[in-house]
């Protein structure tokens, strides 16, 4: 089952997310074929870093929730707010997504 995790920064937390960016694209990169979708939340300026929104396939809230506790921004307390929520997705996706190679 699908599950979207919103992942809300601290605030000032730009540094600890810079330090912590390659361990975090490792994380997800071991679970690269169940990623529906993935990417940082931005500020208005369109540049600034201020969370993230994953959709990844898991056999259970509980995976999803036992994956979230390890992953590396999590660990490391970059975050100020989580939700963890089942999705279906019911609309072919045309718009944001870059080209397959």
């Amino acid at each position: 089952m699908l599950f979207s995790i919103t992942l809300i920064d601290k605030p000032g937390a730009l540094a600890l997310r810079q330090q912590r960016r390659p361990e975090h694209k490792a994380y997800l990169g071991a679970v690269a074929e169940r990623i529906a979708f993935a990417g940082p939340l931005l500020a208005d300026d369109g540049q600034t870093m201020v969370g993230s929104l994953l959709v990844i396939d898991f056999a259970s809230r509980e995976a999803a929730q036992e994956w979230l506790a390890g992953e590396p921004f999590t660990r490391a307390g970059l975050y100020a707010a989580t939700s963890v929520y089942a999705f279906q997705n019911l609309w072919p996706q045309k718009a944001g997504f870059p080209p397959a190679h």
